[in-house]
């Protein structure tokens, strides 16, 4: 009876351990198949993210001038 977990934590590291190692070799051959794509596929959306939080930005200033004139603060 004591070798049983002996037994079940050995398995238990060889299938993670394997499992790992696919993994991670998985992810290493998707990254270098479409890197250029996939590149700039992110530039154009942090492109539109910034375009949209500088408009955001504008609207909040614009909106903090008007409240500012209503309250007789300029």
């Amino acid at each position: 009876m004591d070798w049983v977990p002996i037994l079940f934590i050995t398995f238990k590291v060889l299938v993670f351990g394997t499992g790992m190692f696919l993994a991670i070799k998985w992810h290493y051959e998707q990254g270098k198949k479409g890197k250029q794509a996939e590149r700039r596929a992110v530039l154009r959306k942090v492109g539109a993210v910034a375009v949209i939080f500088v408009l955001l930005l504008a609207g909040l200033l614009l909106a903090t001038f008007a409240v500012a004139r209503k309250l007789g603060l300029t």
